[in-house]
């Protein structure tokens, strides 16, 4: 008998654990497509909306890392549940909005919850499986991590089409109430035993960093890379169309500045209570598998972002087409997620990994293509279903590989670390995809475009897109053939 195979508890408590997942990754993107018509009902305006569709992922960044660290210390189901009544109390409050502050409030709420979730599944995961199974585990995480975003449009669209956009909110309560359920029944409680306490400025600096960085990477396609665009207004305050430079520029040169302090400050007071241990870093796969999995974050979003765009805009689809056309790729990484650790049983992890970036890269180049061509939704269906595949396998055993030898007493911040960089790597794909398109039409607004100039736009970023799944190929890390340095930490599990 195997002593490292997990019970049924265990394996129930990773489907749990799934599911929770998928509900937070979902909600990153089922707003966008409601979007429109929330502005239409609820009179939001244009920077109404932008906070809408942009609060949740940057309050999400900006706290990964700080909540990652606290499950480490105080247990991490602890944070999964605190995290989803905080994300269920967010839905309830925007599901009953009837303006922009309680809107805008609770998908703040909701990104905070978020927060607390995602490190805590992945590192649950990452503490609670052994040897051969940790694969699967893996394979499972990673699958609904890359699968789940792309189910967004698609359900936000349908929700929309045969209810009201306030269920893209509401659906989230029944989904939250059982994920918590279950995971007070199932899923094993687990914190460090060597958790040294936390002190307020480096949190306060990390949120401050990744915030500000996100933020101006989201909007900078909107607000103007250098000079402003749009209005910007927070509170009673307003950044207008006559200051000297947009907000997007500042707000990420001011991320950078306060990342590049929190890092040198986290070096100073590493013998001190601290928030990030950077030597984690000095572990090969964890430090070049963070730099794989960025890349990968950057062609996935670029793609994310562009397709719909294409789809609705260029081709006249509506919203459920194109989240039809997305299903496509959702499906292939969950089924491919799913069989990745056989593969990874014949192969190796670092073989799977290059196999389905490779799928990857097919899948986007025919993207390109079919889209050059002007191809029907049904050609880019086609074209999604192994990019889909791809993104299971790559995604799946990622994962694990990014986290191999990480000890399991630092599973938190591991995990946190590396859902971070995912974080930033997705933004910046958002953000070139739209740079990108708004430099090969010259200024001409997207909605304003012919069809041929939109079509080609969406064509030379899916190809920039591909370039840089070719880079993250390249950059694939090897494992270490025996074992795992987490095997050997220690860990209380209750």
């Amino acid at each position: 008998m195997d002593p490292q195979a997990p019970t049924l508890r265990t394996w129930l408590g990773l489907w749990v654990l799934a599911a929770a997942l998928a509900v937070i990754v979902i909600d990153g993107t089922i707003v966008g497509v409601a979007l429109p018509t929330i502005i239409d009902d609820l009179g939001l305006g244009l920077t109404g909306g932008q906070w809408v569709n942009s609060l949740y992922s940057v309050v999400f960044a900006a706290l990964l890392l700080t909540f990652g660290r606290l499950g480490d210390r105080y247990g991490r189901r602890r944070m999964l549940l605190i995290g989803m009544a905080l994300f269920i109390a967010g839905s309830i409050l925007g599901g009953l909005a009837t303006g922009p502050a309680p809107l805008i409030s609770g998908r703040a709420i909701q990104g905070v919850g978020g927060a607390m979730i995602l490190p805590a599944t992945l590192s649950t995961v990452n503490a609670t499986f052994r040897g051969p199974h940790r694969a699967t585990a893996f394979g499972i995480w990673g699958a609904v991590m890359a699968g789940a975003a792309a189910l967004g449009p698609l359900v936000g669209g349908w929700l929309t089409h045969v209810a009201d956009w306030r269920w893209v909110f509401w659906v989230n309560l029944p989904l939250g109430l059982a994920v918590m359920a279950a995971a007070w029944r199932v899923v094993p409680e687990t914190r460090s035993q060597h958790s040294t306490p936390l002190e307020p400025f480096g949190p306060l600096l990390s949120a401050i960093g990744f915030g500000s960085l996100i933020f101006g990477l989201i909007e900078g396609t909107d607000l103007g890379w250098w000079r402003p665009r749009q209005e910007l207004r927070v509170g009673n305050l307003t950044w207008g169309l006559d200051a000297p430079v947009s907000p997007a520029p500042v707000a990420i040169l001011v991320g950078l500045a306060v990342l590049v302090w929190f890092v040198l400050r986290e070096h100073r007071r590493r013998d001190l209570p601290h928030l990030v241990t950077l030597s984690l870093f000095r572990i090969p796969t964890f430090a070049t598998g963070n730099l794989t999995a960025a890349l990968v974050q950057v062609g996935e979003y670029i793609l994310i972002f562009v397709l719909p765009i294409h789809l609705v805009t260029g081709m006249g689809a509506d919203p459920l087409t194109a989240g039809l056309v997305l299903m496509a790729m959702a499906l292939g990484a969950f089924v491919s997620g799913g069989a990745a650790r056989f593969l990874a049983m014949r192969l190796s992890t670092r073989r799977v990994v290059q196999l389905g970036l490779a799928l990857e890269v097919v899948g986007l180049a025919a993207t390109a293509v079919a889209i050059q061509r002007a191809a029907s939704p049904l050609w880019l269906t086609a074209a999604m279903l192994p990019y889909g595949i791809g993104l299971g396998l790559a995604a799946a055993q990622l994962t694990s590989l990014v986290l191999h030898d990480v000890p399991i007493d630092t599973s938190g911040q591991g995990s946190a670390l590396q859902s971070t960089i995912r974080q930033v790597g997705a933004a910046i794909g958002s953000a070139v995809g739209g740079t990108v398109m708004g430099a090969v039409l010259a200024g001409t607004p997207i909605g304003e475009a012919s069809p041929d100039g939109l079509a080609h736009a969406s064509s030379v970023a899916m190809w920039l897109g591909t370039g840089t799944l070719v880079v993250a190929f390249l950059t694939v890390p090897r494992a270490a053939m025996q074992g795992s340095r987490s095997s050997d930490a220690s860990t209380h599990v209750e």
